[in-house]
């Protein structure tokens, strides 16, 4: 007969955002309103790898020690969640590298955005991917700085390191172009891309002439701070505010070769608002975490929140529905991908990608973390299978609120 079942044994940070959610996700929701996608967030959190979710028992065929697994909750916003599916994305996008120099570059929106892109998310990232995919295509076509096709990845982060609004996207270009007739590869020059003081001036007017053009279709909402923005005029200064100083278009030194560029895509495609290993102490409703002060040499500081405080800037940050916040445009959009990474294969001569065989969960954590998960971690010989499924434990209504003294 086999030992008493335990849950599995996993490495895990001392804290994680999942701690702080359990203990004050409740207050937080009775204080605050929250739209679903933020209910949904704290929820699949709260209830990740628990036995609220449910999950299985496996058994090990040589000593017979069980080990309980509660299933993730797969939430995007998840710190726990995404390191299987960055890795199965980073290694389809792997394929799609080309050997050549990349280039890195970070569009911008203005704070004073920030407000409205609160009530609007949907349409104040959807116009930032637009305005600046189209600035950056519209460079590569210029003959004056390559004259054809450029391949760009975007990801959107909307959170700087103290977890506050910072919206960006973070760009990965290729360092040169597909001509127009397909015929010839034209690189960039070295070490030089395009001029940021001009892509920030075409960037600023692009978005600019969008948001005018969503407010003229009705797209936007206003309330709170931003309900006078809801008048013809107001909106029209608020405008014109926007374009009397620039904006922020950083260009960071190339990619030295393509496992440069999987690495940084690595660390920025799936990344959360917030780490669990940035997370330093709770105690007494206070959060602190580690920032970097990028203004000061990256130095390292440590911030002190409000646990209530912590939970809003965090909830900044939750996608709308079904928001797509890695895009491809250009050779890399999705249409004519494969041909046109070919033919630049071919221009380039350079082989095309030999195909993956699918690969199981079990032998993908062997190959990459060396941990055989079906190797019992009890006697290290036998291995283990799935004897019993766990159906997801009932979750208890929340206890109503008392409108008057007990009976």
């Amino acid at each position: 007969m086999g030992c008493p079942a335990h849950p599995a044994p996993v490495a895990r940070p001392a804290l994680e955002v999942a701690d702080i959610v359990r203990a004050c996700g409740e207050a937080y929701r009775a204080n605050h309103r929250l739209s679903f996608q933020q209910e949904r967030v704290l929820r699949s959190i709260a209830a990740c790898r628990t036995a609220a979710l449910g999950g299985h028992v496996t058994r090990c065929d040589r000593c017979g020690t069980r080990v309980i697994s509660y299933r993730s909750c797969r939430n995007r916003h998840c710190p726990k969640c995404q390191t299987l599916a960055k890795q199965r994305w980073l290694e389809r996008e792997c394929a799609d590298l080309l050997d050549i120099d990349y280039w890195h570059l970070v569009f911008t929106l203005p704070h004073e955005l920030n407000a409205l892109a609160q009530g609007n998310p949907r349409v104040i990232y959807r116009l930032l991917f637009r305005a600046a995919s189209q600035t950056l295509l519209e460079f590569g076509r210029n003959p004056r700085w390559l004259g054809g096709e450029l391949g760009i990845t975007m990801v959107l982060h909307t959170w700087g390191q103290r977890l506050d609004q910072h919206i960006h996207v973070h760009c990965v270009i290729t360092g040169g172009v597909l001509s127009p007739d397909g015929k010839r590869w034209i690189a960039a020059k070295p070490g030089f891309l395009f001029p940021v003081q001009a892509l920030s001036a075409v960037f600023r007017g692009k978005y600019i002439e969008a948001l005018a053009q969503a407010y003229q279709d009705g797209e936007l909402r206003f309330a709170g701070s931003t309900a006078p923005l809801a008048d013809h005029r107001t909106f029209r200064g608020f405008l014109v505010s926007l374009n009397n100083h620039d904006w922020v278009v950083y260009a960071k030194p190339p990619f030295a070769g393509a496992e440069q560029v999987l690495a940084y895509l690595g660390r920025y495609t799936h990344r959360v608002a917030i780490a669990n290993h940035r997370l330093v102490s709770f105690d007494n409703g206070e959060v602190r975490f580690l920032w970097r002060d990028y203004a000061r040499g990256n130095k390292t500081r440590i911030m002190a929140l409000s646990a209530e405080e912590f939970l809003r800037r965090f909830l900044l940050h939750t996608l709308p529905s079904g928001f797509v916040r890695t895009r491809h445009y250009g050779i890399l959009g999705n249409r004519c991908r494969h041909q046109k990474l070919a033919r630049c294969r071919t221009l380039l001569d350079q082989p095309a990608p030999e195909p993956r065989e699918p690969e199981s969960l079990e032998d993908m954590m062997l190959r990459l973390t060396g941990i055989d998960i079906q190797r019992c971690p009890a006697c290290q010989q036998g291995r283990m299978g799935v004897i019993a499924s766990l159906s997801p434990a009932p979750i208890l209504p929340p206890i109503p609120k008392a409108t008057g003294p007990p009976p």
